[in-house]
């Protein structure tokens, strides 16, 4: 009866709004780990909405209910450093954000679509901060589930945290794209996507994500992927989903890593000239 008891108070003091308030206020208190100005060493994509967190930096999109871009930077040594779980985490409002604006669970409930993080919470384990903070739905947008979040998405966040193998420093940038498709009898191309939920939380077309990879001897090689929201054969081999970094930067509207001096030389080629990866 005990053990139920304390099981009790434990399930009301998760579910108190004013709790979860005063827990989230404390948690945005704290001055994070790394400044901004770490995570975003080469450059900000834009200056919209801007949101620092522990482990990440995002550009919130009032109209779509989501991030329009959402950075990160890793190591071997902090993806190492395994100190947090998601086990017990639970996905909340972004309260920094005029409630007009926000995405709700309920938004995300019956509608067909996963929340899927675009700083994977498994970037985050060196921190319970970190790990809490991939949790606000800022840092979600709805995700095909099979064939995609679980599963050619997941891939992808896999091998960009095996990235840290291979250079000291790997920087991330992911988002959405609303990308346009052609009329088959008039040629004309349209955007079309689908909202869900009361808020009309924006279905995205496809995701990116735009890769920076620095040696010790501060050398720097860009990988790019462009994946579509929707399921994805088993076995594609994450090099279909290589562009060219101006394709991302056309389709976004935003330039990544501008800081980098001639960062188009520093795309990853093999001999021949094609766009390559470490697979």
């Amino acid at each position: 009866v005990n053990k139920l008891r304390q099981q009790v108070r434990r399930l009301d003091r998760r579910d108190d709004p004013q709790q979860q308030q005063q827990q989230s206020q404390q948690q945005q208190q704290q001055q994070p780990t790394f400044p901004a100005s770490t995570i975003m060493r080469f450059g900000y994509p834009c200056t919209e909405n801007i949101r620092v967190r522990e482990g990440h930096v995002l550009s919130y999109n009032t109209r779509h209910r989501s991030a329009n871009w959402v950075c990160e930077r890793m190591t071997s040594e902090l993806l190492n450093s395994k100190v947090a779980e998601r086990a017990n985490q639970d996905f909340r409002e972004e309260d920094t954000v005029h409630e007009f604006f926000r995405s709700t669970n309920a938004d995300y409930r019956g509608s067909g679509y996963d929340r899927g993080h675009l700083a994977a919470a498994a970037n985050q384990k060196w921190s319970p901060r970190a790990m809490y903070d991939t949790f606000y739905l800022s840092n979600i947008a709805p995700q095909v589930g099979k064939g995609f979040n679980r599963d050619a998405w997941n891939t992808l966040e896999g091998y960009t945290r095996s990235l840290t193998k291979q250079y000291a420093e790997v920087y991330v940038c992911s988002g959405p794209l609303f990308l346009p498709t052609r009329d088959s009898k008039t040629g004309k191309q349209y955007v079309t996507y689908e909202v869900i939920g009361e808020n009309q939380v924006s279905v995205p077309t496809h995701f990116y994500k735009v890769i920076a990879g620095v040696r010790n001897d501060q050398t720097v090689e860009i990988q790019c992927f462009l994946m579509p929201n929707q399921a994805i054969p088993d076995g594609t081999h994450l090099k279909s989903f290589l562009v060219p970094l101006w394709e991302i930067e056309k389709k976004s509207g935003y330039l990544f890593f501008e800081r980098l001096p001639n960062r188009y030389n520093c795309i990853k080629r093999d001999k021949s000239g094609n766009l390559a990866g470490h697979f």
